[in-house]
């Protein structure tokens, strides 16, 4: 299960996706989780769908990867469905007693969970699409003009990237411990929540030592390698604009805009 969560990966081929540029990538992920939050019928959903599937396409990251990130939060898919489908009033659709699903709670649960869905196949699209240096780099130009009231720019993308850069770092990390705890009799599954919760110290414990030693790893090769913040920092690789990513923008704004029609 911890291996199927996709946010944070890097999938390396060669695409037109990937060779984008990164500003450009988290300026129309941007946008693309606006629509998501603005759309409300099923022809809009259908827009949003085309344009993320032909985005899947364009990037030569296999379907079945990117729809593999969907496992970890399957469950809470499932409760976001049930709770709307049986909370939401209106026009009843079938009632049995005290339980009772109406018209507008079934449209509003099927919405709710494509919601979720398209919203977890977006995110991930752009880390496995985009390198951890360039996602630093990107957002760092997107905070520059933040500068002038005092906000660390580079810091801040370089901590953020890293948090990015080490979710499955940590998640493998976890696999193994939880696999080497069961092997000494752990048991993760059965009981209440209490027991469970319990449980869960042995792993728990050892994996946040893993990760302050980690932190104290990258932090003394940081170091040796000079590193002094951001100010006066060149890069190898520049990031200039092309024609392709002003045509991508291009298209996500006029999908942002017949979301807002629709």
């Amino acid at each position: 299960m911890l291996r199927d969560i996709t946010i944070g990966q890097y999938y390396s081929v060669e695409s037109s996706i990937h060779k984008m540029d990164p500003r450009f990538k988290i300026l129309a992920s941007t946008l693309y989780l606006i629509s998501l939050f603005i759309i409300q019928n099923l022809y809009a959903y259908a827009l949003v769908i085309s344009f993320i599937g032909l985005a899947v396409i364009l990037s030569k990251v296999p379907v079945g990867f990117v729809m593999r990130g969907l496992k970890p939060i399957f469950m809470l898919i499932i409760f976001a469905f049930v709770i709307n489908i049986f909370m939401t009033p209106g026009d009843p659709l079938f009632k049995w007693g005290f339980i009772s699903v109406s018209v507008e709670g079934v449209e509003r649960a099927f919405f709710m969970a494509l919601r979720l869905i398209l919203l977890i196949v977006g995110t991930s699209l752009l880390t496995l699409t985009t390198s951890p240096i360039e996602l630093t780099d990107g957002i760092e130009y997107l905070l520059n003009p933040l500068k002038k009231i005092g906000m660390p720019a580079h810091e801040l993308a370089m901590m953020m990237t890293i948090a990015l850069r080490f979710i499955p770092t940590l998640l493998e990390e976890t696999d193994k411990i939880m696999k080497a705890q069961m092997a000494r009799g752990a048991d993760f599954e059965s009981g209440n929540i209490m027991s469970r919760a319990k449980a869960l110290i042995p792993l728990l414990v050892p994996l946040f030592i893993s990760a302050f030693r980690r932190a104290d790893e990258l932090a003394m090769a940081m170091e040796a390698r000079c590193y002094r913040g951001g100010e006066g920092r060149t890069r190898m690789k520049v990031l200039k604009y092309t024609q392709y990513d002003l045509i991508g923008l291009l298209g996500m704004v006029a999908d942002l805009a017949l979301c807002i029609i629709l």
